[in-house]
């Protein structure tokens, strides 16, 4: 492993680990909170093998543990072209009349091209081109109800390293157990540990829980591919913050106790909303906020995240919190301990 000193933070290559296929979680284990959590000291580089459930020793009375209560929609969806070829749809973001959305495979589906759908009357229109790889803004025609038809016509968009269809499992197990606001086209994953009774156990602990809003879209989903990461421009996603949330964010800083993000989506919202001279306000609206090494946190003081990509914006912002080398360090230890990565697996607290 190489030292802090001799890595190139700006360098996607930095950002790159070996993973066996093996590792990579197919199925979540049972119940939530007996996953592995993998506890990492970013002062130190220190390492601890836990469970999940004993995250409550690390939180403490006073302090408030931060959840993204968006909801994961039945996002996928399988259409037909005009000639017959089959066509994967996954919805990102509504924007006005239109959904942003990966069209596979994408190359002859151009403006103005419509898809079908068995058993419905429904079809989707290509509007324009987005600036990603199979991006394609579309918009329904024929359609009454949206969010019916995609409750019946619509599956769980499961990540593509998941090498299976999705289940009547991942309809409860791929969302998580506080998930309130439809809108996102990905679980934020760190949060589908909890169980009920652990976040009532917290509270029991006079621990804080609040929530913010994050729907989960184009912004996660873009890959990383600029060679120097700065370069990497993040697509905007919709996040909201309301008055109660903000006032008990601001009351934790003022008493001197921790805010614990539940995952990457949460540190971008509050990261978003903060403000150095009014503290946490009440927001709405759309971030593209990204976080890399180099970056000066001002409103989280411990990372509930899983394991992510390479090469992604999401071990960026993960390095940039915990450093570099612990985090590219605590990676090659958890391969070498056999944890579970992506989605459906293990856990690592940065405190």
């Amino acid at each position: 492993m190489k030292s802090a000193n001799t890595i190139d933070y700006y360098n996607l290559e930095s950002y790159q680990y070996e993973l066996p296929e093996e590792l990579v979680a197919q199925y979540p284990i049972e119940p939530r909170d007996c996953s592995r959590l993998l506890v990492v000291d970013r002062n130190d580089g220190n390492r601890e093998d836990r469970v999940f459930s004993d995250i409550i020793e690390y939180l403490h009375d006073g302090d408030t543990l931060v959840l993204n209560d968006t909801r994961v929609i039945p996002a996928r969806l399988l259409a037909f072209k005009n000639t017959g070829g089959r066509v994967e749809l996954l919805l990102l973001n509504k924007t006005g009349e239109n959904w942003e959305a990966l069209v596979k495979p994408a190359r002859r589906l151009k403006p103005g091209d419509t898809v079908v759908f068995n058993h419905s009357d429904v079809k989707a229109e290509i509007i324009g081109e987005l600036p990603i790889a199979g991006g394609r803004l579309i918009r329904f025609k024929d359609c009454a109800d949206e969010d019916t038809f995609l409750a019946e016509n619509g599956h769980i968009p499961l990540p593509p390293y998941i090498n299976r269809d999705d289940e009547k499992l991942d309809v409860s197990r791929y969302q998580t157990v506080y998930a309130r606001y439809s809108g996102s086209a990905a679980a934020p994953t760190a949060g589908l540990h909890f169980t009920s009774e652990l976040l009532e156990r917290i509270q029991a602990r006079e621990v804080n829980i609040a929530t913010i809003l994050l729907h989960v879209g184009l912004g996660t989903f873009r890959p990383v591919s600029c060679s120097d990461i700065r370069q990497h421009s993040m697509h905007s996603e919709y996040y909201q913050i309301n008055q109660n949330t903000a006032e008990l964010l601001n009351n934790t800083r003022e008493n001197g106790k921790s805010i614990i993000a539940v995952g990457t989506t949460v540190v971008r919202t509050l990261e978003t909303v903060y403000n150095e001279a009014c503290g946490f306000q009440a927001a709405q609206g759309y971030t593209d906020k990204f976080i890399y090494p180099g970056y000066e946190f001002k409103t989280v003081d411990k990372i509930l995240t899983n394991f992510h990509l390479p090469g992604s914006s999401l071990i960026m912002l993960t390095a940039a919190f915990g450093g570099i080398s612990n985090i590219l360090s605590a990676y090659e230890y958890a391969v070498l301990n056999k944890y579970r990565f992506f989605s459906y697996g293990d856990a690592m607290l940065i405190k």
